[in-house]
């Protein structure tokens, strides 16, 4: 395997009405052959608090009312000399393991609104990219066959719990009734990329008016039906 990936888990508890509730703190050190895509992160329950931005040297609070509260001191350095053992630990691995084939997972893609879509509303559209290793990988937007770079963000990647990745792209739109949003993933175990496509398809107020009525009208014609067959009854057995 050319990846290595170091997972620390720190558990705490505390404790309110009676009740224990724990937490998971998880420092992710990751390295690859190549020297590509170093990852150094903190994670407390999932939610990543803080990473290294290994361009800049510098630290990134992803949650920013962490930050005044962490005691940040010499942690890229920290994390600089952890990318620097995590090297030498793949070489070493790979050395003695006689650098066996990689593996590969391929990923699953999903793509959704954020919020409820209404046209002519300020929206997102989330590309979900899923179960994959090695990471990272390449995403790409169109709209209408016509490639979008504008406001296209992409995370850096996210271990799960089996050690494969995850991350995401987001796109804000403005839907408009028809418009056709693609979203394409590159991996390095893909044959080709794979494409999912996301359609704006908004019910018209009237359309759903008339779905109400309907359902209103069928409902009382069934209640009178109903009521209809229980007189008659009821009256033959009075005769």
């Amino acid at each position: 395997m050319s990846f290595c990936v170091f997972v620390a888990l720190l558990f705490g508890a505390l404790c309110v009405c009676s009740r224990v509730q724990a937490h998971i703190d998880i420092n992710v050190v990751a390295c690859q052959t190549g020297d590509v895509d170093p990852e150094d992160e903190l994670e407390l329950d999932g939610d990543e608090m803080l990473h290294l931005d290994f361009k800049t040297k510098e630290l990134v609070f992803t949650m920013p009312e962490f930050a005044g509260r962490w005691r940040a001191e010499g942690w890229a350095q920290q994390a600089l000399a952890n990318q620097q053992v995590c090297k030498n630990n793949l070489d070493l691995n790979a050395q003695a393991e006689q650098y066996p084939p990689e593996e590969i997972d391929l990923p699953q893609v999903t793509v959704y609104p954020r919020d409820e879509v209404s046209v002519g509303g300020s929206n997102t559209l989330i590309c979900f990219v899923n179960n994959f290793f090695p990471p990272p990988v390449k995403v790409k937007w169109t709209k209408n066959e016509v490639e979008v770079t504008e406001g296209v963000t992409l995370s850096r990647y996210y271990p799960n719990k089996d050690f494969t990745f995850t991350q995401y792209s987001t796109l804000p739109i403005i839907p408009q009734d028809g418009d056709v949003y693609s979203c394409t993933v590159e991996h390095k175990g893909l044959s080709e990329p794979e494409t999912r496509l996301w359609e704006v398809e908004i019910q018209e107020a009237s359309n759903i008016g008339k779905t109400v009525y309907c359902g209103v009208g069928l409902t009382l014609g069934l209640l009178g039906v109903g009521v209809g067959t229980f007189f008659l009854i009821k009256g033959n057995n009075c005769n």
